[in-house]
């Protein structure tokens, strides 16, 4: 996976891939964590200005994040969001978590 990781200050930007399946996730996850244990971020930034698919372990992926963030308000944002990425976080819940912006 290309550098898809951007830190700007405190705030961690996640460039995700087209397809956000089961392997990009664990990817996404491990290196998400590392950068987390390394770095003080405030807050985590999905762009899905290039995804097409997402499946459960995506979801998984983000609702970690937000754990792995200490659950707090506004720590998790994601842009860029088609109008099925944004179906998939509303029928899952997510939506309660994350601060979802339709425009990247």
């Amino acid at each position: 996976m290309k550098n898809r990781f951007e830190i700007q200050g405190n705030c961690l930007t996640v460039y995700l891939p087209r397809e956000v399946d089961h392997p990009a996730a664990d990817e996404i996850r491990r290196e998400s964590d590392n950068i987390l244990r390394k770095n003080y971020i405030r807050t985590m930034v999905f762009d899905f200005s290039e995804t097409m698919f997402m499946d459960s372990s995506g979801i998984g992926m983000i609702m970690g994040r937000y754990r792995a963030m200490g659950m707090r308000g506004n720590c998790i944002r994601v842009t860029g969001v088609s109008v099925y990425i944004e179906k998939l976080l509303h029928l899952s819940g997510v939506y309660k978590f994350v601060e979802i912006c339709r425009e990247a």
